[in-house]
């Protein structure tokens, strides 16, 4: 008991924490926008670190590579979504697998949505929901990784422990969105789905959860 209270209180300050921190964010990226608006040039926003994406397509037509990735990726499943480290590695990846999922940037209300009412561990080679900070604690205490805010700032800033958490996480099990997909043989900026939509990954992944 004594330990369960610790970890609440510890929980309840980080969350409070981040929640400062991701404000202090989105101000001062406010901040820079006003600034080179008013000398008349334009702010750059620095390249995405996270993706999140969703498999919309099955298996039948998959060529050997592209299936492989989507394999390593654990993406076997149509609908299933995972979060990765965006680099010139996982950029390549994409590049192989673009007919068979849509991606993008997800922002910190979606991953904590993703996590909290879709999260699954990995635990001992089984699918479990998380349902408590005790088995976030057990799991990655020794990462500093205590609760379900550790987990969700670790994924959004993509933190030196990115790999651990995100391999705690099961592959995330989404629901078709309403309507289902227009065309999943054209891509996002044909007025299709597969590809990169960038910001609105958010928009669909919310429909999903």
């Amino acid at each position: 008991m004594k330990l369960l209270k610790e970890i609440q209180e510890k929980a309840f300050k980080r969350a409070e924490k981040y929640e400062k921190e991701y404000l202090e964010q989105d101000q001062k990226l406010v901040e820079l926008k006003q600034k080179a608006l008013k000398e008349g040039s334009f702010y750059r926003e620095p390249e995405p670190k996270l993706a999140f994406i969703i498999r919309i397509r099955g298996i039948v037509g998959v060529p050997p590579k592209p299936r492989k990735i989507l394999q390593l990726l654990r993406l076997r499943r149509i609908y299933s979504g995972v979060f990765i480290r965006l680099n010139k590695s996982s950029l390549r990846m994409l590049h192989f697998i673009d007919p068979y999922v849509t991606w993008g940037y997800p922002d910190v209300e979606t991953v904590r949505a993703l996590i909290y009412k879709r999260g699954h561990a990995r635990v001992n080679h089984q699918r479990k929901i998380i349902d408590s900070n005790e088995m976030i604690y057990d799991k990655l205490k020794k990462y500093d990784i205590i609760c379900m805010e550790d987990l969700v700032h670790e994924i959004y800033t993509v933190g030196k422990n990115f790999k651990h958490a995100n391999s705690f996480l099961w592959a995330f099990k989404l629901k078709p969105p309403v309507g289902g997909f227009s065309t999943v043989k054209k891509s996002f900026v044909n007025k299709g789905e597969h590809g990169n939509r960038e910001q609105y990954i958010n928009t669909l992944a919310k429909k999903m959860i």
